[in-house]
């Protein structure tokens, strides 16, 4: 890929700044592999977009989550038998440490 903006003396460049120490057969392949994604890249520029809105979060689906409101039937209570004693309207236990 001779027009690619990424060449040898780039990806060199680029390691340093990473202070990625590359060795060569794998500055050989990461350098084929910066040319394939940079084409891609420019492949998909050349899409016209013009007539597609923008996304948020890439998706326009809506919250589905219910309002946080209070319930009628609720399971508040529901247990208490195991637990006949009450002071002060809370569940009394035994006591867990002497």
């Amino acid at each position: 890929m001779p027009d690619s903006p990424i060449t040898k003396e780039t990806l060199e460049y680029l390691a340093k700044l990473a202070s990625i120490e590359l060795h060569p057969e794998m500055e050989a392949r990461l350098l084929k592999d910066l040319q394939n994604i940079l084409a891609y890249v420019s492949e998909l520029q050349a899409v016209d977009t013009s007539g597609v809105q923008p996304m948020n979060g890439g998706t326009e689906l809506l919250n589905v989550f219910r309002e946080d409101a209070a319930s009628a039937n609720t399971n508040r209570g529901h247990g208490k038998e195991q637990f006949p004693a009450t002071e002060k309207g809370f569940l009394k236990i035994p006591p867990v440490f002497k």
